[in-house]
Formats: C-alpha cells, structure tokens, sequence
C-alpha cells in the first residue's frame, strides 16, 4: 500500500471511532429523554444504538484485531485444564483454615503488644 491511502484509511477509521462515541453518548441522551414516556422504548433504543456503535468499531483496524484477541483469548480459555469439584472444595477449605489461623496470630500477637504498650505507660490495671 502507498502511503497516501494508509492516511486515508487510518483517517476512516478514525472517523468510525469518532462516529461510534458520538453515537454512544447520542443513545445515552435519548435514553434519559425517552425514559419518562417508555422504559421499553429506551432500552431497545439504548440496545439498537450500541450495536450499531460496536458494529461501526469493529469494522476498523483496532476492532479487528480487538475482535481477534477476543476469539484469541477464548481458544486459550477452552485449552485450560479447570479444576474438579473436590480439588476445588479443598483448595477452598485450605484457605479457609489458613486465613482463621493467620487472623487468630495476629490477633494475639496485638494482644500482646497492647499488654506490652499498657505495661510500659503504666495504664494497665
């Protein structure tokens, strides 16, 4: 590609962005205006506006390859080895357990300092 026609489609695309977040903030002001006759009719209305906001996005270059890490991103979800139900339960059970000990020594290790701290200012009774 020659230079003059990546600025064209890179200006393009930037007027998509620009076209999108204008449409956005237009369909969250007809949201507020149309709420008071219909909820329904500025719901459908908030939804029809963002989808066409987000198709406008992802015909640009920076939606494509945003689209693209999404799909990217789901192959690699699916590759991953999910715990079971009994791993899980006892991962969670260790943490439990380890949380209450960790609480439990920190709560008698302030003890102790306060016993210290009311020893050397002499408020302890």
């Amino acid at each position: 590609m020659n230079s003059r026609a990546e600025a064209r489609g890179a200006s393009l695309d930037t007027l998509k962005l620009v076209a999108a977040a204008f449409l956005l903030v237009g369909g969250i002001v007809a949201f507020y205006l149309l709420k008071p006759l219909s909820t329904l009719l500025a719901v459908v209305g908030l939804l029809i506006i963002t989808g066409v906001a987000a198709f406008a996005v992802f015909k640009t270059e920076r939606g494509r390859v945003l689209w693209q890490f999404a799909g990217d991103a789901r192959m690699e979800v699916r590759k991953v080895v999910w715990p079971s139900r009994q791993e899980t339960i006892q991962t969670t059970l260790v943490v439990i357990v380890m949380v209450l000990i960790v609480g439990i020594v920190l709560w008698l290790f302030d003890m102790m300092l306060m016993g210290i701290l009311r020893f050397l200012t002499g408020q302890g009774g």
